[in-house]
Parts: C-alpha cells; sequence; structure tokens
C-alpha cells in the first residue's frame, strides 16, 4: 500500500472513497463508528492507527481537522528524507495542505494532485516553491506535442523578460486533465500542474479576453487567461494569451502582502 487516507467522519468518508478511486495503491481507514460488515480497516484512536501507518506507507493522508491530525504525528517525526509525506484536507474537500515532508517526501504533489481531483485548492507553504509567483494558463488543441507546451511556456516567459525559475505552476481546464502533452511538459518543466473546473471558468466575475476557439471546442469562454488568473491569489495578467506554435498561454502574476 502506497497511500492510506484516514477519516473520522461521515463526510470525511465521502472525500476519502472518492480520493481512493483516483489514487492508485491506496486504502481507506475509517474511525470505529463508521464501520461496515467485514470491515478491517477501523481503528478507535487516531493516534494509535497513525504510529502504525506512519513508518510503513510512502504517503498519509488526513481527511479531518487539521488539529488533530498534527497531534497524532508530532511524536512520530523524524526526518524529512524519511517521514512520508503527510496531506490534510477539510471534510468540505475545499483545501489540500502539504502538511509534513513537502519538498523531499512528495507532500506538496500529492497535495497538488488531490486537489485536482477534489477541485479544490492546494496548500504549500515550501519557501523555495511559494516564493515563485508567475502562473502559466495554457490551452492546447487535442493531442498535442509534449515539446510544443514546452516551448510555448517558455517563449511566453521570455515575452515579459523572465523564465521557468520564477513559475510556480502550470494551469489548464479540467476538460484537459488527461491531456498527455500537458501533463508530461508539466512533468518536463518539475512544476505543478493545475486544472480549474470548467464551472469555476464560466461563473468567474475576473476580467479576461474571450475566445471564439474555446468557445467552438470546449464550450468555454477562454482557458489559458482565466486558468491563470484563478489558479493563484490576487493575480494579475502580464500576458495576455498569446498563440505559439498552436499553444495559447497567459501568464499572471500572484501579488505578495508586503
Amino acid at each position: 500500500m502506497k497511500t492510506a487516507i484516514i477519516t473520522l467522519s461521515p463526510m470525511g468518508l465521502m472525500i476519502a472513497e472518492r480520493l481512493a478511486d483516483h489514487l492508485p495503491d491506496s486504502r481507506v481507514y475509517r474511525h470505529i463508528t463508521l464501520a461496515r460488515n467485514d470491515d478491517d480497516s477501523t481503528f478507535e484512536r487516531i493516534k494509535d492507527i497513525s504510529a502504525k501507518l506512519f513508518p510503513k506507507v510512502k504517503n498519509l493522508l488526513y481527511v479531518m481537522p487539521t488539529g488533530v491530525a498534527v497531534r497524532a504525528i508530532a511524536p512520530l517525526v523524524r526526518h524529512k528524507l524519511n517521514d512520508p509525506a503527510v496531506v490534510l484536507v477539510d471534510v468540505g474537500g475545499r483545501w489540500a495542505v502539504s502538511l509534513l515532508s513537502g519538498h523531499e517526501g512528495g507532500a506538496n504533489d500529492l497535495a497538488n494532485e488531490v486537489a485536482n481531483i477534489l477541485d479544490a485548492e492546494s496548500i504549500v507553504s515550501t519557501t523555495t516553491e511559494a516564493a515563485r509567483s508567475l502562473i502559466v494558463g495554457v490551452g492546447c488543441r487535442k493531442g498535442v506535442a509534449v515539446e510544443d507546451v514546452v516551448a510555448a511556456i517558455e517563449e511566453g516567459l521570455a515575452l515579459i523578460d523572465t523564465d521557468v525559475e520564477d513559475l510556480r505552476l502550470i494551469a489548464s481546464v479540467d476538460v484537459k486533465k488527461d491531456e498527455s502533452g500537458l501533463i508530461e511538459a508539466a512533468k518536463s518543466l518539475g512544476r505543478p500542474l493545475r486544472f480549474i473546473s470548467s464551472d469555476a471558468v464560466r461563473n468567474s466575475a475576473l476580467n479576461f479576453s474571450e475566445s471564439p476557439a474555446a468557445r467552438k471546442r470546449v464550450n468555454l469562454p477562454a482557458v489559458a487567461e482565466p486558468a491563470a488568473l484563478l489558479a493563484g491569489r490576487r493575480t494579475k495578467l502580464l500576458l495576455p494569451k498569446t498563440v505559439i506554435n498552436g499553444v495559447t498561454v497567459a501568464v499572471a502574476k500572484e501579488n505578495f502582502l508586503s
């Protein structure tokens, strides 16, 4: 088993089971009050099940209040190179928080993966990643080549006199979740890929340029600009939608509090 998903409540159980359907080699552990017939994945004390699983799995995913999870793992934490990745999801399915072993253990990547499954927001506080402020929104045709996406992102960043070093994440819309060229481009560039829900784009009050092509192909007013703007906080568009070798990119900047 790669990922253990632990929850305490009926609401949490619904989210946990949804995550288990999408995360390979995962298993849900539920509180004894949520037990079913012939169920051997129950526990009575969160501290006990955490102590049992902590040294055995690569990922621990808690669907519960943050304080409960923190108290459960506190006595178990040893070293960032050995501890499992720990991600916390609230029972409303709104946030996926990288809690422990973010960079080395993969919790940052797991938080992003969970956020994409739930249409939630990933919370990553690792300084080297959170300090980056640029988001590239990408719109692309079906079957796009990874090389074309990478080149378009790099050229788009160059147009505003920056590069991948300042890039925090790549964003697109949920209808592109299975686009291999886009997925592989994000891996090649070493940046997270976030998918914004189509409903969020349709219902957004943000100011972005509409795209007849996006309306025709995916029934959305636009892709690149709203994806870039909606994927971050306090965003401002630096590069409007720009088509580069058939790939549309837009660049937004997150503004940090000062």
